[in-house]
């Protein structure tokens, strides 16, 4: 399944680019559109705002997966998948792999477009490789959300009507900006994002500016908060995705 994916890879690569420079464009956006007027105390706001620009690439491009999925159930390819003498998950789980690679060459993609604006980080190549280890973790959960919520969707033309939801969690959360400068109840949700999450476990991990003082519990714990969001996340949507693909057209 997943050899099958990556063969449409090279006939339509267009897909694939596309995923891969948007993040990009986000960050040059942010980084001088906004950067300008941002300071941050004990570094620049490029560092700031790379591991977070780090976690919005792993929360976006869902909807490739989404689509992909909901087109081969609108079409019956599913139908003939399950129809054959294979493991029910193989489907999913290649789905998922697939997702994955393409999710990794985008990290390194951002990683270098940080590099080139000026990002570093400052920690030992341990903690970094354990910053990109949480933000793999956390795209595999949040693919797991969005099979299951494909295969609750069923068509591709309401794909979109889902995917909008990424953007208000996206930006409800510390990865532009600190939660210390929203109103106080919107800044606890921000506090507790999973996003929020990774994105200051991060900031810990490669040794970059944060934008709080002192902050809540979740602020001082980010970076076990970082593992048990996703495994949360898992273990609640992966049951869900394989139970609904078994019980398609029942």
């Amino acid at each position: 399944m997943t050899r099958r994916g990556v063969a449409r890879w090279a006939r339509q690569p267009a897909e694939l680019l596309v995923g891969l420079l948007f993040p990009v464009l986000m960050l040059v956006m942010f980084a001088y559109f906004i950067g300008g007027g941002m300071a941050v105390e004990g570094g620049s706001y490029q560092e700031f705002l790379v591991p977070g620009m780090l976690v919005v690439t792993v929360a976006f491009g869902l909807e490739n997966t989404m689509v992909a999925l909901t087109q081969e159930l609108d079409r019956g390819i599913v139908d003939r998948f399950r129809s054959m003498p294979i493991a029910p998950s193989s489907v999913l789980v290649g789905r998922s792999l697939l997702d994955m690679a393409a999710s990794a060459a985008a990290l390194v993609v951002m990683v270098g477009a940080g590099l080139a604006i000026g990002w570093r980080w400052h920690g030992s190549l341990g903690a970094a490789a354990a910053g990109l280890g949480l933000l793999l973790l956390l795209r595999f959960a949040m693919l797991w959300v969005g099979i299951h919520l494909a295969l609750v969707a069923g068509r591709p033309e309401l794909v979109s009507a889902v995917q909008i939801l990424v953007w208000p969690v996206a930006f409800l959360s510390s990865a532009f900006t600190s939660p210390d400068t929203m109103p106080g109840w919107m800044g606890a949700v921000a506090e507790w994002n999973p996003l929020s999450a990774t994105a200051t476990a991060l900031r810990d991990l490669f040794g970059n500016p944060q934008w709080h003082d002192g902050g809540s519990w979740a602020t001082e714990h980010a970076v076990p908060l970082a593992v048990v969001w996703p495994l949360v996340l898992l273990a609640v949507f992966a049951p869900l995705a394989v139970r609904r693909y078994r019980g398609l057209g029942d």
